[in-house]
Formats: structure tokens, C-alpha cells, sequence
């Protein structure tokens, strides 16, 4: 059962309503199922009056409420990122159907033919950058959504690995393609095109043009918008890749091909990661039985420098360059902690992000 209230409308493109507000009631089972997802998924804990158990999400929080009714307990999903998560989490996951009703009306482009491109690791101090570009169609939407395909920001590392590797099974190697920079392919296109948002056009360009050759028939490209010029994609395509409209739009990762590509995305970026952190440490268990040292993800984790660091006492500054995005700030920290400085570098580690007067200008990289 459900009921649903509108507590303001956004215009997305058509100019179509976008419910923020949802009410569900929920059977044991399906209570159970909704706090497997809120205990194993990325979603951060709150604390509600009178809340069985309450998490935030991306853009969106749910709430499951201690009291029962013949069975059943309330769980309300509130914020602007809520039919998202109604959509893509909690009908194929927790209700078993589709109850919101008016997808397939508002958004048939939804299940249609296309393709979605999604990107992982742009933020990331080490590891690759990684661009992927799925295929879909009705048949494969649907096969998604029993995948419990979504944003991969709403899953946790366990689920992406899982997830990622089921639908590369399901596509096949026609269905989707992915280009990956490792750390030193980057430091040098990074340092030849001196921009992230030129690199990112690049990459998606590539990865599209690549699936764009094994499915010549799909007509359209959504892609997470990422600069503030909307055609910087489209004016990177080569000929091959201008047969199909290519669509930049923020928040795109609500679109269920795109949604699969950052997926796909993170997961090869993670298997990257787990296979870095076997090189450099090993998988040999610690002496008191705790697992392998790893590699950590990010940026602004504390843990970031102090390996960087440590790295770099070992085997020099050029370590990072294998290693690590250079031109991030964290580069110079790390150089100046342990007595060096970015001439230590190679050329193409030189190349720092655009900053004035020390602050960044525009979106920070890292």
C-alpha cells in the first residue's frame, strides 16, 4: 500500500512534476528487506523520534517507524532524491513492483533504447580514472532493476563489486565499454591537456565512440553533466560518435543506463584499487590477524598522505607517479613533508591543478 503527497515541484527539462514525498506501508517482509538495504547500503544512520530506523541518502531520507498497525509499520521517504530511490531501490528491492505507476508516462525515455555514461575515481588521490557507457533497452531495464541497479553512491563497495560484475555478464562485451587512465596514462594526458573537464570529455567521448561502434543503432547518450558548458562531450565526439544525440544532464545518474555505467565504473575502479593495494602491501594478513594494508580511497582521508608519505620516504618522490593523480594539491603536501618539491618530478608531474592566489578556481578537482 501506498500514498503519496507532493511537497513541491521541480522542472526537469519537459517541465514534469517530481514527487518528494512517499508513504509506504510495509509488511514484516518487506520490513526486513528495507533494513537489509539500510544496514549494508551507503546510507548514513539518523536518529528520529519515534523511528524504528532512519538513514540519509543521497539527497533523500527514509524513515521506518516503530509503530505497528495489523502488521505493518509506516516508512516515509522524503527529499528531492526520493523517486529515485522509490524507483530504482525500494520497488525492485523491497515492494517487488512497480507502485509508483506514471514512469513509463512521464519517462518512457526511460526503458528505451540508449546508452548512459558515468565516470569513477575523478576524486580519488590514487588509482586509474575509469569512464564506462552501457546500453539499454526495455528488456535490459528490467533485468537492471532486478540488479538493484542505482547510483552507485547509494551502494556499498560489497554491493558494487557485486552488482558491477553481474551486469557486465548481462550485457556482454557488446553492451557496455570502458576506458580506463591508470595513474601514469594520466599524469601524462593530464599534463598535455592541463584540464579535468577537457580530460572527461575526452574519455567520455572515447568510451562512447567505442560502444557507439558495436551498437550502431542506438540513437541516444545520456551523460552526467560535469562542466557548465552542456556541449563539451558532443564537441569531443569523432565522426563515429556523432550518429547518436548525446545528452548532458545534472543528477543523470537517476537514468538507469547511466546509473549502470557508474556502476560498472566503480567496480572495475575498486578491482583496480584492491590489485594497487596487493602490489604495494602484499596480501599477507598483519601479524595480529587483521587483513592486508589497503590502498585508501579519496581524498581528504588523513590516510591518504600518511601512505603518500610514506611511499614516497621509501622510494622516492617518481613513486607517485605511478601512483597517484599528481597534479591534486595533496601532491605538494606530501612532497614538502618529506623534503621535496614538485622539480623533483618528472615533467608531466609538474602540471599543477588551476589555482589563484592559492584557492582554486571554479570546482575543486580534489
Amino acid at each position: 500500500m501506498m500514498n503519496h503527497q507532493t511537497d513541491s515541484f521541480e522542472s526537469a527539462g519537459a517541465g514534469l512534476p517530481g514527487k518528494t514525498c512517499f508513504t509506504f506501508e510495509l509488511t514484516n517482509d518487506q520490513q526486513e528487506r528495507a533494513l537489509g538495504i539500510f544496514v549494508t547500503g551507503n546510507y548514513r544512520r539518523r536518529e528520529v523520534p519515534y523511528a524504528l530506523y532512519s538513514v540519509e541518502g543521497d539527497r533523500f531520507n527514509a524513515t521506518l517507524y516503530e509503530k505497528e498497525k495489523h502488521g505493518r509499520r509506516k516508512l516515509c521517504v522524503q527529499g528531492r532524491g526520493a523517486e529515485d530511490f522509490v524507483l530504482f531501490v525500494l520497488e525492485p528491492q523491497v515492494l517487488g513492483a512497480a507502485t509508483l505507476g506514471y514512469e513509463d508516462v512521464l519517462h518512457p525515455e526511460l526503458s528505451a533504447p540508449h546508452a548512459g555514461s558515468d565516470e569513477s575515481g575523478k576524486g580519488d588521490y590514487f588509482g586509474p580514472l575509469v569512464v564506462c557507457c552501457c546500453y539499454t533497452d526495455e528488456r535490459l531495464s528490467a533485468e537492471m532493476k532486478k540488479l538493484g541497479v542505482r547510483d552507485c553512491k547509494q551502494m556499498s563497495d560489497k554491493a558494487v563489486l557485486a552488482a558491477g560484475a553481474s551486469l557486465r555478464s548481462l550485457l556482454g562485451s557488446s553492451g557496455y565499454a570502458a576506458v580506463k587512465l591508470g595513474p601514469a596514462a594520466y599524469n601524462r594526458l593530464y599534463a598535455k591537456m592541463r584540464n579535468i573537464n577537457r580530460m572527461l570529455a575526452w574519455a567520455h567521448a572515447t568510451a562512447i565512440e567505442e560502444l557507439l561502434e558495436k551498437r550502431p543503432d542506438c540513437p541516444r547518450v545520456v551523460v552526467d553533466q560535469f562542466a557548465a558548458t552542456e556541449a563539451v562531450v558532443a564537441r569531443a565526439l569523432k565522426p563515429r560518435g556523432k550518429t547518436a544525440e548525446v545528452e548532458q544532464r545534472h543528477k543523470a545518474e537517476s537514468d538507469i543506463a547511466v546509473a549502470a555505467a557508474s556502476v560498472v565504473a566503480r567496480e572495475l575502479f575498486l578491482r583496480d584499487m584492491a590489485k594497487m593495494s596487493k602490489d604495494v602491501f602484499g596480501d599477507a594478513p598483519a601479524a595480529d590477524g587483521s587483513p592486508a594494508p589497503a590502498i585508501p580511497i579519496g581524498s581528504s582521508d588523513p590516510r591518504v598522505r600518511a601512505v603518500a608519505e610514506d611511499m614516497v620516504k621509501k622510494h622516492g618522490p617518481v613513486w607517485l607517479m605511478n601512483h597517484c593523480k599528481a597534479h591534486f594539491q595533496t601532491t605538494d603536501k606530501v612532497l614538502a613533508a618529506c623534503g621535496f618539491t614538485r622539480a623533483d618530478l618528472p615533467p608531466e608531474g609538474q602540471v599543477v591543478s588551476a589555482v589563484k592566489n592559492g584557492t582554486y578556481k571554479g570546482k575543486k578537482e580534489c
